[in-house]
């Protein structure tokens, strides 16, 4: 019996969701919480990094919205990273809540020219 436990515990997955909307968090519970999967939810792509390198996941989800460009610059920071790198990594997008696509893109663009220019470079180490 105890080595059938064990390796049902060896067989359990490590996903770690950044970003994830209430609704998209439901429907990912749903479809991975049959017993194979350990899943961590980070709410910030500003420490999803740290947790990453702490948990060290089977799968990483990211929500990357055009107005977050931190979601971009996790991608890039688990890709260069050699530890990393070789973590398979789902992106998924949503729509802006309410928001004029128009008014959207006005706003990106806003927020773009002040994200690069007050904020500084990030390292990774």
């Amino acid at each position: 019996m105890a080595d059938t436990n064990a390796a049902a515990a060896a067989q359990v997955q490590k996903v770690v969701v950044v970003d994830g909307s209430a609704e998209i968090l439901g429907t990912l519970e749903a479809v991975l919480d049959a017993g194979r999967y350990d899943m961590v939810f980070v709410e910030s792509s500003n420490h999803a990094y740290s947790q990453i390198k702490k948990v060290v996941p089977n799968l990483v989800i990211v929500c990357a919205r055009m107005d977050r460009l931190q979601a971009f610059q996790l991608l890039t920071m688990l890709k260069l990273d050699t530890d990393t790198r070789d973590i398979p990594v789902l992106t998924y997008t949503t729509e802006w809540d309410g928001e004029d696509l128009d008014e959207a893109i006005a706003r990106m663009a806003e927020d773009e020219e002040e994200f690069i220019t007050t904020r500084p470079a990030l390292r990774m180490n």
